[in-house]
């Protein structure tokens, strides 16, 4: 029974990531059917005739190139903001001693718990009042210091020896040299889990940048795709919204594979399972 234990393991394994790849497999294969093919028979997964029709109507849309632009700049801001609130925040929450640290955390433990919706109504009202709607840098604002980045990031720095930063600070650097020089680098792995995740979170949103967004020109590539593949008389052109969402994924599975093995060390220095 032990010897059996390994591969039932590999084969449960095997089996739960074919069924996560499924549904990208369809994505795909449909993104490469004709429009008359999948309305024809809408449930098959791979394309009789592999046609790149979709794709070239898509970039040659009407609004592409700017909601692919909308997205770009909006996941550059996101994942910056968070790498320096959360490396900030996450170091001083970890290894500074000072009144109200608990305090401070308790209260990044108490927004994670918070449900995003609850916020858009008052998110909204300040991104008016600071006169950022129907911009891009409206639809960042909210996702600039995630809570879940500062907790990702407290976590790991709480596995960097103290030694080390004692040991700096004893041979007279300073706390700012101490976290660039030394904090930083080491928390790299941590810094690759904020990057993905923000990075996710950002360019997948869809609900935020529709409220936030009041012409097309604001549109991010999730919410324009899905105006403009809404065809005459409201009925969706698949082909086209297939095409698209082979295009949002290529961007997030190639973060990922490019940083997969840190994304995996940060998550296990987080304690997190």
């Amino acid at each position: 029974m032990t010897r059996l234990r390994q591969p039932l393991l590999y084969a449960a394994l095997l089996g739960c990531a074919l069924l996560t790849l499924l549904p990208f497999v369809w994505v795909v294969g449909g993104s490469l059917r004709s429009l008359d093919e999948i309305r024809s028979d809408p449930g098959a997964w791979l394309p009789h005739h592999v046609t790149l029709g979709n794709f070239t109507r898509l970039f040659a849309t009407e609004g592409f190139g700017r909601f692919l632009t909308n997205s770009v700049v909006v996941a550059v801001v996101v994942v910056a903001g968070n790498i320096v609130a959360a490396s900030a925040a996450g170091y001083a929450l970890a290894k500074l001693d000072f009144a109200g640290r608990r305090l401070a955390f308790g209260a990044v433990m108490a927004a994670m718990m918070v449900p995003l919706t609850t916020l858009f109504v008052t998110q909204f009202v300040i991104t008016v009042d600071l006169g950022l709607a129907d911009t891009p840098a409206g639809i960042a604002l909210p996702g600039v210091a995630m809570p879940l980045s500062v907790f990702v990031v407290r976590q790991y720095a709480l596995s960097i020896p103290d030694e080390l930063l004692e040991a700096a600070r004893i041979d007279g650097a300073g706390e700012f040299r101490i976290f660039f020089r030394i904090f930083l680098p080491l928390a790299g792995p941590a810094l690759a889990t904020v990057t993905i995740m923000s990075f996710l979170s950002s360019w997948n949103s869809f609900i935020w940048p529709l409220i936030v967004a009041q012409s097309m020109s604001a549109y991010t590539l999730p919410v324009g795709l899905a105006a403009t593949s809404q065809a005459a008389a409201h009925v969706t052109d698949y082909g086209l919204l297939l095409a698209g969402a082979v295009v949002v994924m290529l961007p997030v599975l190639l973060l990922f594979l490019f940083l997969q093995r840190y994304f995996v060390q940060g998550i296990a220095g987080t304690g997190m399972r």
